[in-house]
């Protein structure tokens, strides 16, 4: 029997013998080849920490021990050595494993930290509370990627962990040189000079212990250095240095990015699998290349995610026009404000999830000054296989609060370019596009344009006005035949630029029965919110139902399933008109097509 078979949790690593756990290693990287190749996910960070994690649970004792993972996409071998092997046939789907620490799978996950920076300040915070209610007989350990540290959230926690040298608190720095990409900045000079036997450290001149550099693939000298760290009872940084994509060729080959995110891919020639054709991320690629081109003073900036976010192309053409910034998301829209003073226009290329993190740099120092920034925003709406976290389901509620931005959300790759191309023409202040992970599909022409607004079907009577907001607008078609084969007229449109409301569609919607609209963001303050309130103030009395994202957060699984848990299928959008216009027939009060009101009429 091969040893992993008889790891059930972490208890039995304490049993087996040094050799033994060398020979568990090799045997934890081939399980994860295995099964990370076969569903896709982040492969080379944890490649990279099979060793780490071994060594951290020989030493302390989880779940008493407080082990928190940061960022999450590294927990992968802390899953298996913790009772969760058989998930792994199913990881990112529905019914599997998370791909970052989920609670709810294990007591052995303490948060759903997939948002990079913040394990640091959950470690002060659970110190703080040991100390307060005077318990001393456990560790908090946080294992912390040297591209967290280029979050400035991190160097917060620092700053106040250090305040407190009577808590004991073990910092484990797992030093691979990279985020996604290579880690920027300062910090990374500062850490090859540790490696180098430079010192003293930042750290120590922070006041925090120092322990290493530790070579993160030689168990025992991890275990001696926590050990070591665990005896002083006080905060201690214990800096390991590893390898990502460790121990597989495919990833130690891959210079991009050493494995960090493989799509399912064949082991034995680490090729992906077939993809299913053009992404919105490529289309943005392409265009963003364009643009440049034509525009010497754009340029584009990245938090550490420069090839997902669409501008490696960009990067390799015009390397000095590409900034990246490290896991910094405020400095990183702080940053384009001032490079918009400066007359240069910036496009900050981002995932959706994480622009939450920088709302009040977006609204005080980019729109408060009408800055034209361009925020392109990838993975928008359901994302599906990465967890609650990664949906982008809030964006459109949080930025329309924002005075003088305008918001597109383009339904395909012409649109994309369109829409691309007139925001970065904008010069009156901040504009935005988002769009989602996945293949961007078939152009969908309007059949007529009405003061600004894309017309896309036109059928029958005007009974139900469908307002589709960007990648949708295939489902609001959709739903458009299913209504078409039951006898009620519709109407569908896109407004391309869905902030602020184009007041064009209060008079479309005057003309109809009922509307709806259809958006993969959140129904809490969505687009379909915004028209409400259009509606409203221009006396529409048309009646309007949201189709979009409940306020929950969303179990991982496929785009299709995650939608489909929403209610966001054409059956059953269709299915909600139907029972909705038949409340309308039921109702003393009709609406005729031109929108005229008449008491007791039954159509």
């Amino acid at each position: 029997m091969a040893l992993l078979e008889t790891v059930r949790d972490p208890a039995r690593l304490r049993e087996l013998t040094a050799a033994q756990l060398r020979d568990l290693a090799g045997e934890i990287r081939a399980f994860l080849v295995d099964r990370v190749c076969a569903s896709g996910g982040h492969l080379g960070p944890n490649l990279g920490v099979v060793e780490l994690t071994i060594a951290l649970h020989t030493v302390f004792e989880s779940p008493r021990d407080r082990v928190l993972w940061d960022t999450g996409h590294q927990a992968y071998v802390h899953k298996v050595l913790t009772g969760r092997q058989a998930g792994f046939d199913r990881l990112r789907r529905s019914g599997g494993l998370s791909g970052y620490p989920n609670p709810e799978e294990s007591e052995h996950d303490l948060v759903e930290n997939s948002h990079a920076s913040t394990a640091l300040s959950y470690a002060d915070g659970l110190a703080r509370a040991d100390a307060h209610l005077g318990r001393r007989d456990r560790a908090t350990v946080a294992v912390v990627g040297d591209g967290a540290l280029t979050g400035g959230m991190a160097w917060e926690a620092l700053n106040n962990i250090a305040g407190g040298p009577d808590r004991p608190l073990v910092v484990v720095l797992n030093d691979n040189g990279r985020s996604y990409a290579p880690t920027v900045g300062g910090l990374a000079r500062h850490l090859a000079d540790l490696r180098a036997g430079g010192g003293p450290g930042v750290f120590e001149q922070l006041g925090l212990g120092y322990l290493g550099p530790v070579d993160g693939h030689d168990i025992a000298a991890v275990q001696d250095a926590l050990r070591h760290a665990a005896a002083l009872a006080r905060p201690v940084v214990v800096h390991v240095v590893t390898a990502k994509g460790k121990g597989f060729r495919h990833t130690e080959d891959n210079d991009l990015d050493l494995g960090h995110a493989v799509k399912p891919m064949d082991p034995r020639t680490g090729q992906p699998l077939p993809a299913s054709g053009r992404s919105f991320t490529s289309v943005f690629a392409q265009e963003l290349v364009e643009l440049a081109e034509r525009r010497a003073d754009l340029v584009a900036i990245t938090a550490a995610m420069a090839e997902p976010t669409g501008l490696l192309p960009l990067q390799r053409k015009h390397p000095e026009r590409v900034i990246d910034v490290g896991i910094a998301e405020q400095h990183a829209v702080t940053m384009a404000a001032g490079l918009s003073l400066g007359g240069v226009h910036p496009v900050v290329a981002i995932y959706s999830t994480f622009v939450n993190r920088a709302l009040d740099q977006v609204l005080m120092d980019v729109a408060l000054h009408r800055r034209p920034v361009t925020f392109v925003l990838d993975r928008s709406g359901v994302t599906g296989d990465d967890g609650p976290s990664h949906n982008g389901m809030w964006d459109l509620s949080v930025l329309q609060v924002v005075p003088g931005l305008r918001i597109a959300a383009p339904r395909d790759g012409a649109r994309l370019a369109e829409l691309l191309a007139e925001a970065v023409a904008w010069s009156e202040g901040p504009t935005l596009l988002r769009f989602p992970k996945g293949p961007v599909g078939p152009d969908l022409p309007a059949v007529a344009t009405f003061n600004g607004v894309d017309v896309l079907r036109r059928s029958g009577p005007s009974d139900v006005l469908v307002v589709a907001v960007g990648a949708l607008a295939g489902l609001a078609l959709a739903v458009a035949d299913g209504m078409r084969a039951l006898g009620i007229g519709v109407t569908v449109v896109d407004p391309r630029w869905v902030t602020p409301v184009n007041p064009a569609l209060a008079d479309v919607a005057r003309r109809h029965r009922l509307a709806i609209t259809v958006e993969d963001n959140s129904r809490a303050g969505g687009v379909g919110s915004a028209i409400a309130q259009t509606l409203r103030d221009n006396d529409v009395s048309t009646p309007l139902r949201e189709f979009g994202i409940p306020r929950r957060f969303l179990s991982h699984g496929s785009r299709a399933e995650v939608l489909a848990a929403c209610g966001l299928t054409a059956q059953d959008i269709t299915r909600a008109v139907v029972d909705l216009l038949a409340g309308l027939d039921a109702a003393p009060v009709g609406i005729d097509d031109a929108g005229a009101v008449h008491a007791g009429e039954e159509r």
